[in-house]
């Protein structure tokens, strides 16, 4: 266990410390019609038509919300096609080719400082919604909706702690952009009438402190403090980050807001700046794209809608003769794709490529490890067992499977290498 950690961590050096890389002009992009949270969508445009960066496409229908469909490149639309979504899933997507001019739809107006001061709670409402901004940290969640809450808000709360292995694409984005970190969370704070605001950070990221520290020197009058929170997985959980940074715990199943919290993930913050100053919707984003099967482990500053097939490419291919474990979002809690015709969403924040060592799985030897490790005080074997029986009260009732937000621990801590977070995410399935 210690000699696997220290390969994270080493994995991890190797695209922390570099700057990010532009990979902004893609060949073609891939717009998705649908995706895990929408499971219909209407389509306006149609093969040939010329497109434009943030032009309307279409309209994704959720359950309670309804979320538009941009264009990240301008160029046209060439066809509809199949490709892999992040959550696993083969999914339509509208193939646009890109003309690599860069040219804006007619609502992208800057606006002024004057402008934005005078924007009130609805206005950012809007904005946020015909942006179609969602939790950029991979929960998808629309920003719209949490900007709805009835709710006083006293705190927002900057989720930068990023502590799933091996990723760093939020890291890079505070350490090159603080100053629309800062403006987002201005804003923020504007529209949710908020009176403080907190960055959480890991501990030992000395550099991100520093960063932040000096960065904040430019907005003298915002008030907003720099946490330095556990060095710990899962820190970067909702529950376990209010915890740590503002010491309120919020029971599993309650709202942040209904305690005066909100939490947002830094790239949303910075999606949300781009929203409010520019009325843009989100077309880039920070992406780490490493692991020992890739030949040149790197963070990438990615058009939205490309290609991993071609983002593998920049950066030489896969690495040894090995077959490859291909991961869509964190290592923990990201989805195995079977082949890496995929695509880069707003919501992917990174592609693990690892080669494979397959493990036996053997019986349970009841040594409790998963018990232990388990954040949200489950049993993960116990669910095991409930759904090989297919016992859907038990996982409902007295297994609380809601109360799993599929954090991997259970897995990754089992001496016996069950898969226990397949069990999870199948009793969840069933529960529904």
């Amino acid at each position: 266990m210690i000699a696997k950690t220290r390969e994270i961590a080493n994995i991890r050096k190797l695209t922390v410390s570099l700057p990010t890389i532009r990979a902004v002009d893609p060949e073609y992009v891939y717009i998705g019609v649908t995706n895990a949270r929408c499971a219909t969508a209407d389509v306006y445009a149609k093969v040939g038509d010329k497109v434009k960066i943030g032009q309307l496409l279409g309209m994704r229908h959720g359950p309670f919300f309804e979320q538009p469909i941009h264009s990240t490149v301008s160029g046209e639309i060439v066809g509809i096609v199949k490709k892999f979504h992040r959550s696993g899933k083969l999914v339509e997507f509208m193939q646009i080719k890109n003309d690599k001019k860069d040219t804006f739809c007619e609502t992208a107006i800057e606006r002024t400082p004057e402008d934005i001061a005078k924007l009130t709670r609805e206005d950012f409402i809007n904005i946020t919604r015909d942006a179609a901004l969602v939790g950029l940290g991979g929960s998808s969640f629309p920003t719209y909706i949490k900007l709805q809450t009835k709710e006083k808000i006293d705190t927002i709360i900057i989720n930068a702690v990023e502590c799933e292995p091996y990723i760093s694409a939020d890291h890079r984005l505070v350490m090159e952009f603080p100053y629309r970190i800062y403006n987002g969370i201005k804003y923020m704070m504007q529209a949710l009438g908020a009176k403080k605001a907190i960055i959480g950070i890991k501990k030992k990221y000395e550099d991100l402190y520093d960063c932040l520290t000096v960065a904040k020197t430019r907005f003298p009058d915002l008030n907003c403090e720099i946490k330095r929170v556990g060095n710990y997985y899962p820190q970067g959980w909702e529950i376990e980050l209010i915890k740590s940074a503002v010491g309120i715990k919020v029971p599993s199943g309650v709202l942040p807001a209904k305690y005066g919290v909100m939490v947002f993930n830094v790239s949303t913050i910075v999606g949300f700046y781009k929203a409010v100053r520019y009325n843009i919707p989100v077309i880039k984003r920070n992406f780490t794209l490493t692991g020992d099967g890739i030949t040149i482990p790197q963070n990438y500053r990615v058009r939205l809608g490309m290609s991993l097939q071609e983002l593998i490419k920049e950066s030489d291919g896969y690495k040894g003769d090995e077959n490859k474990v291909l991961i869509l979002g964190g290592p923990m809690m990201g989805a195995n794709l079977v082949r890496d015709d995929a695509v880069i969403t707003k919501t992917c924040t990174s592609c693990i490529i690892l080669n494979e060592h397959k493990e036996v799985e053997e019986p349970c030897v009841r040594c409790g490890s998963c018990v232990y490790s388990c954040p949200a005080g489950l049993q993960p074997v116990q669910i095991m067992n409930a759904v090989k029986n297919k016992d859907v009260d038990a996982l409902k009732t007295k297994l609380n499977i809601n109360a799993c937000i599929l954090c991997g621990m259970c897995s990754y801590t089992c001496t016996s290498k069950i898969h226990l977070t397949d069990y999870c995410r199948k009793a969840k399935r069933m529960a529904k």
